[in-house]
């Protein structure tokens, strides 16, 4: 997804689009093109993302549109005050981008993993978070961060749709498949790894398939949705983010609000490094439970 998000921004870029991107000494590799394209207006920053953020907050201050770039948990956690204070306390438009949402990172442990960044983010005035499942998506987003006025985070992971099978527009809420079994929504890039082993599951079990990319999601829940999440009686929310302060506790009260709450709720969630061990992103996945196999055979969706 990197290279997509690379790509949207080059062509940006060319296409006279001002903004100033800044980088933590990130990227080397991969950014080029988008450097190349920028000039002056790409700036490495350094290893200081204190500093990135509030470069990124006076240039916003001045009229000038913002990207901060790094790998995620050194953008929210490392500089968390500044994000908080430079950026979202004056309503500003910096887009804070972090690469490797999640487990990303895999073997370089829970330093590099991203697991509670858009709890923490999305408790910020005025912040929006975008989740994009599919490199696709990223047009699309890119375009709403460009126009978006104020504080705007992008949680970039790896896209991981389904081969062959079209991909619907992009959407804040997107159906990916229908069927008869329990209504599923997911945060971001898992929803690809649930897509794929969903397509082949007979009607009677296949999940009512949802992902979700933009948070919060109280202004954004679609009728078709919550029309499912009621005629099935049962929905799960899966991401790959803690349990506290994620999507899955702010859809439940949001729900409970409307008085559309289903019979079952289920929530899978990151619960942290269960055998002390550290491995890849898949690894982890299966070790909270988040991998398809162990959330669709929960749902009772697997023969």
């Amino acid at each position: 997804m990197r290279d997509a998000f690379r790509d949207g921004m080059t062509a940006l870029a060319r296409g006279g689009v001002p903004f100033v991107f800044l980088t933590g000494d990130l990227g080397f590799g991969a950014l080029e093109p988008l450097r190349d394209a920028l000039g002056p207006r790409f700036i490495n920053a350094g290893i200081s993302e204190q500093n990135l953020v509030s470069v990124a907050a006076g240039l916003a201050a001045d009229g000038t549109d913002a990207w901060a770039y790094s790998i995620a948990p050194f953008l929210y956690a490392r500089a968390l005050e500044q994000v908080r204070n430079d950026v979202c306390f004056h309503g500003l438009p910096v887009r804070l981008v972090g690469n490797g949402g999640g487990f990303s990172y895999g073997s370089m442990g829970p330093t590099h993993h991203a697991l509670e960044d858009y709890g923490i983010l999305t408790a910020l005035k005025g912040m929006r978070a975008y989740v994009p499942a599919f490199n696709e998506d990223l047009a699309a987003v890119l375009a709403a961060l460009t126009a978006r006025r104020g504080p705007a985070y992008l949680r970039l992971g790896r896209g991981e749709a389904p081969k062959g099978v079209p991909m619907p527009d992009y959407a804040p809420w997107r159906r990916l498949v229908s069927g008869d079994g329990p209504t599923l929504a997911v945060v971001g890039p898992l929803a690809g790894t649930l897509w794929s082993a969903s397509l082949n599951l007979p009607q009677n079990r296949r999940p009512r398939l949802w992902v979700c990319a933009e948070l919060p999601l109280a202004d954004t829940l679609p009728e078709a949705f919550l029309e499912d999440v009621e005629s099935s009686g049962t929905l799960a929310l899966v991401e790959e983010h803690v349990a506290q302060g994620g999507a899955g506790p702010a859809l439940a009260a949001e729900l409970l609000q409307r008085g559309r709450a289903p019979r079952i709720f289920r929530h899978f969630a990151v619960r942290g490094y269960p055998s002390g061990r550290v491995g890849s992103q898949a690894f982890h996945r299966r070790e909270n439970g988040l991998d398809a196999p162990s959330v669709l055979a929960a749902l009772g969706c697997l023969p």
